[in-house]
């Protein structure tokens, strides 16, 4: 098991580009199965849960090629059936949260898919109700192996329907949307999530041939269609690397400048950050976290702690939360984080405590942080990442923290964030790995 060593208390100073986004990656990989034609994706991001969908794909049959650093070639034509029922299959994709999305494009293809229980971040329930529930609606059958905690999904026709979504689910949405598009007539998917990710997903099957309306919004219109051909497609930065980079910025108190952020495609997030009293600039298509001393937490209108909750797109997104709840604690002030998605994600909050954090954890949902500004830093100290946010968000508080500080299984940091140890120090940090 790889392991961080940090020393903190340094500040960082420069320029840093971010990644392809890992969330659109997942959905547009899984997407290049619905042809026989070649797929070309640029802008791939190397991490650990991309590659193992790479390699899943490969182990399917798919032909994929690496073109150059971050883009790919994929060709579906020749998908070896036999492999998506073995246990091998099954095994792998149980460790894969992305590879539920492979369950519209198998259905497509081949009538039949197994899905087993979910993978991923140990971050509380992820049911797969929404995906399942749709694709029945469409016309699946499902049977549950209770023995092997398997789902076994077929489906003799597709046809389209009204889907009324009973939650915006990211992965829900793709799922649907990629069954969608062989479905006879019309299908229509309300409370559909509206990401920019799944915004570009629905893009990429336009470009390759889909017929899609509602682009961008919370309702999308599917007219089905007998095949789709090959495209090429551009992967978005990363926006929860974005936003990690702006709190790395502002817990060390650098000056650091984001490249090329696709500032249009962030949402809330910039205004989130500057409600913390972070400094937030764009020039351009970047982004430039200034130099500050201290910050200082807004409160609401009316004088009461100001709360900040996720919520479904144009919402905060969950997975940035951990981050702002670290930077709250160097912060002048008082703020509620509320994570609604998720029942595990404050957890490690208990390590933050540990490293004379003032925080309150009311509840799996809630932590009420005390910022105490410049008057306190953060000690260091040995722990461990128990998921790809909260790691990054320990890291974090350790780049920030007086000492030095030592984070284990960084393997789950790995899962969502490439060469981000290499990629600090170039900016002046001071991260040693040991394998």
């Amino acid at each position: 098991m790889a392991s961080f060593i940090i020393e903190g208390g340094h500040q960082l100073h420069g320029e840093i580009t971010p990644q392809g986004a890992k969330n659109e990656a997942l959905q547009v990989i899984c997407a290049t199965l619905l042809t026989n034609e070649e797929v070309v994706i640029h802008n791939i991001p190397n991490i650990i849960d991309v590659n193992n969908l790479i390699l899943l794909l490969e182990r399917m049959g798919v032909v994929v090629k690496k073109l150059k650093k971050g883009s790919y070639s994929f060709c579906a034509s020749n998908v070896d059936y036999e492999y998506t029922q073995s246990s091998d299959f099954i095994e792998r994709c149980g460790k894969l949260r992305g590879s539920i999305m492979l369950i519209g494009p198998l259905l497509t293809r081949f009538g039949k898919a197994i899905v087993p229980t979910p993978g991923g971040d140990k971050i509380g329930r992820r049911r797969l109700d929404t995906h399942l529930n749709g694709i029945i609606k469409l016309g699946g059958n499902l049977v549950f192996d209770e023995e092997k905690q398997l789902f076994l999904l077929s489906v003799e026709k597709l046809k389209g329907t009204y889907l009324l979504l009973d939650e915006a689910s990211v992965t829900g949405t793709a799922n649907l949307l990629m069954t969608a598009v062989f479905t006879e007539g019309e299908t229509t998917i309300f409370n559909a999530a509206c990401e920019p990710y799944v915004e570009q997903l629905s893009k990429m099957l336009i470009s390759m041939g889909a017929k899609i309306n509602g682009v961008g919004s919370n309702m999308l219109c599917v007219k089905g269609v007998k095949e789709l051909s090959g495209c090429t497609h551009t992967l978005l930065p990363d926006m929860i690397e974005i936003g990690s980079f702006m709190g790395i910025a502002a817990m060390t108190g650098s000056e650091i400048t984001i490249k090329n952020a696709s500032i249009k495609h962030l949402g809330i997030i910039p205004q989130t950050f500057a409600r913390l009293g972070i400094t937030v600039q764009q020039i351009g298509n970047d982004i430039l976290i200034p130099k500050q001393e201290c910050y200082t937490i807004e409160s609401f209108l009316d004088g009461s702690i100001l709360t900040i909750a996720d919520a479904p797109w144009p919402g905060l997104t969950p997975d940035l939360l951990s981050v702002l709840l670290v930077l709250a604690t160097k912060a002048e002030g008082c703020v509620l984080i509320h994570q609604k998605m998720f029942e595990s994600r404050l957890f490690f909050v208990d390590k933050l405590i540990d490293m004379g954090a003032q925080i309150i954890l009311c509840d799996p949902h809630r932590a009420t942080v005390i910022g105490a500004g410049k008057r306190f830093k953060l000690k260091g100290m040995t722990m461990t990442s128990p998921d790809i946010r909260a790691g990054i968000s320990l890291l974090i508080a350790a780049l920030g923290a007086e000492g030095t500080s030592e984070i284990h299984n960084i393997d789950q940091i790995d899962r969502g964030y490439e060469d981000i140890d290499i990629r600090l120090n170039q900016l002046g940090a001071r991260i040693k790995r040991i394998l």
